[in-house]
């Protein structure tokens, strides 16, 4: 993909996000994160109800349905816009997202049918759009999320580019069937870091993956905490982000800190996980916890250095200045001897010269 293609593709992906979690969480039509755009987006009354603040069904394999998105132009200009649905997924900030138009859907953007893909709507004025859902037979259970959008792309004529200016709704369709809510955690790790002069405590950092392993979206609740053998110095943590709420099948990477932990050389890392579910009315369950542990390794070279350099001394230092006390005393012998030789030398030469 050229730079050209790829900066309205980043800003659109953006706007998006902005506006559908809006959409999602007031009764308020979803509006425009930005001056530039005009228009707003809301559900329609009919008999799947009133001010919805989104789109979100209950079908089994094969069931259809008929729904409709107003747009309502607030400019004072026509709008020229085109309508479809998308999947949606999480970004690595924990916000829904989704996919542009032309991505490939399988999930809500292939099964929402929106037969008028573009619209025209007059200044001050507001059309209804209807669109269709279409569970195919072959669906499998559990949660699917994404959007109808609306999309304007507009030239940016400073930045010499297309901006894909989008307003949407999230659409979240639950197939019935087998429900399997599941959660793991993997890949879990602790890493210690004594800092610059690490002696005997520093921070631990537990590293693992949150994975949605089931077909229905769910969030979770964690307790981490590290300790030394058999809980030994046991010090508890908690993210300090709560996660998001994740797709079947999608992960979340957590690298939480925890402080002040005792470098006792094997540490364990354990991780309890609570999976926590809303369905479609609101209610909140939450399933058993998940628990983890993994080994990991805080070791204070530096103290250890110390310990062996003493050691050391304390069994080779008597040896050493024994040694060295009997090198001494043999060259003070030497020095004697070879002061008596002299001695006696001198005193050889002086009876010869006598006699």
């Amino acid at each position: 993909m050229s730079p050209l293609s790829s900066l309205p593709r980043v800003a659109a992906v953006t706007l998006a996000a902005a506006l559908i979690a809006g959409g999602a969480v007031s009764a308020s039509p979803a509006l425009a994160a930005t001056d530039d755009v005009t228009w707003t987006v809301r559900t329609a009354s009919n008999s799947l109800g009133a001010e919805r603040t989104n789109y979100s069904y209950t079908l089994n394999p094969g069931a259809h349905l008929d729904d409709a998105l107003v747009i309502a132009n607030r400019g004072t200009e026509n709008l020229e816009l085109d309508v479809y649905a998308s999947d949606g997924y999480t970004t690595s900030t924990g916000a829904l997202d989704l996919r542009v138009a032309g991505e490939q859907s399988v999930g809500v953007g292939a099964w929402v049918t929106v037969p008028q893909r573009h619209v025209r709507v007059a200044a001050g004025q507001s059309v209804e759009v209807p669109f269709a859902v279409d569970v195919p037979q072959n669906a499998t259970p559990g949660d699917y999320a994404g959007g109808v959008v609306t999309s304007l792309t507009v030239a940016d004529a400073s930045a010499n580019v297309n901006v894909d200016r989008r307003l949407g709704i999230r659409t979240a369709i639950r197939v019935g069937g087998d429900l399997a809510p599941a959660l793991a955690v993997d890949d879990l790790r602790v890493d210690w870091d004594g800092g610059v002069i690490p002696f005997l405590v520093g921070d631990a950092t537990v590293h693992y993956r949150l994975h949605n392993a089931g077909n229905v979206a769910l969030s979770a609740e964690e307790s981490d905490a590290v300790s030394g053998p058999f809980d030994l110095a046991r010090v508890d943590a908690d993210p300090t982000e709560a996660a998001p709420t994740l797709l079947p099948g999608e992960s979340w990477q957590r690298d939480v800190r925890v402080p002040a932990v005792a470098a006792m050389g094997v540490l364990v890392a354990s991780v309890a996980a609570t999976p926590v579910v809303t369905d479609a009315a609101g209610t909140i369950t939450t399933l058993d916890p998940v628990a983890a542990s993994a080994l990991g390794w805080a070791v204070p070279w530096p103290l250890l250095l110390l310990v062996v350099l003493a050691v050391a001394a304390a069994v080779f230092g008597p040896r050493l200045l024994r040694e060295r006390g009997r090198r001494r005393r043999e060259a003070e012998d030497a020095r004697v001897a070879a002061a008596v030789e002299r001695t006696l030398a001198e005193q050889g030469r002086e009876r010869e010269l006598v006699d």
